[in-house]
């Protein structure tokens, strides 16, 4: 068939002639649950995650909580809000038990928009000050010596983990202006690693999926810690980048499938959902 492009401006009026919709939006309205509403209320099929899944995956407070319920691996951290912060009249009663380096990061934002890392020294007040021009709710994370690997998780009911890539950062950490303006293409794929450390981040990339409740695809981001073996999941992206250069058809290209085979099963995957919606969520269908 025909693939049309179309500018949904007004959604009640182009959705109702769409087959299905992928959603390739990063952040707030795109990735966070809205659209993702929107498309369900409207009865059109749509790639990646539903609402919930979507929502989770943004927000990384309920993230954490999730991912530390089924037992995966994160980095310590705390979270507050503004409110909270303002109270305090020392805000490093806040970060109590936390090590530095600290990372202070907006709660609902994407592209490492609002982040700052805060050293021994550091002025962790207006790291605060800046994370909270983006959101109300503050997460500390305390930092991670190690190596930066992604995975790719595919599928519905039975998902599928990729090859492992690896992002290599220069000077500190992989933040807005490397990710969008780098010059490099810091991205390994496959990475060098032990055979049992590959595994376990594809086991532990399908156990966060399944964990948030995942559907069709999601890039998985640990920090893998050499020194002790140890691995953290960081996040889960929802709706990770797809150009030809991103990261998640990398690791998937390493594991055999192509970009137009990717973007076919995440298509196919979006009918297979829409068709398996319980009877009680299905809308008289327009005629």
């Amino acid at each position: 068939g025909t693939l049309a492009v179309i500018a949904a401006d007004a959604p009640g009026t182009v959705a109702a002639e769409l087959d299905v919709v992928f959603p390739v939006l990063h952040g707030p309205y795109g990735e966070d649950g809205v659209v993702q509403g929107l498309l369900e209320s409207l009865g059109v099929p749509y790639v990646g995650c539903g609402i919930l899944a979507s929502a989770i995956g943004m927000d990384k407070v309920a993230m954490k909580r999730v991912l530390r319920a089924e037992g995966v691996p994160v980095t310590p951290q705390v979270s507050f809000d503004a409110q909270t912060y303002r109270t305090v009249d020392d805000p490093e009663k806040l970060v109590l038990g936390l090590r530095r380096p600290l990372f202070v990061k907006p709660a609902r934002m994407g592209s490492s928009i609002g982040i700052s890392r805060v050293a021994e020294g550091d002025d962790l007040a207006a790291a605060i000050e800046e994370a909270l021009k983006h959101d109300n709710v503050i997460v500390v994370e305390q930092g991670v010596t190690g190596r930066e690997l992604e995975a790719g998780v595919l599928g519905g009911w039975r998902p599928e983990a990729s090859a492992v890539g690896e992002v290599q950062v220069k000077g500190g950490w992989f933040d807005y202006q490397q990710k969008y303006f780098g010059d490099s293409d810091p991205m390994i794929v496959p990475a060098s690693l032990p055979e049992e450390v590959t595994e376990r981040i594809r086991e532990l990339s399908v156990r966060a999926f399944a964990a948030i409740g995942g559907w069709g695809l999601a890039r998985v981001d640990f920090l893998y810690d050499e020194a002790n073996g140890d691995l953290y999941v960081n996040e889960l992206n929802t709706l990770p980048g797809f150009t030809a250069h991103s990261m998640y058809p990398k690791v998937w290209a390493a594991s055999g499938v192509s970009y137009q085979d990717l973007v076919d099963r995440l298509v196919e995957l979006a009918f297979v959902r829409h068709a398996e919606r319980p009877a009680s969520a299905r809308l008289e269908e327009p005629r």
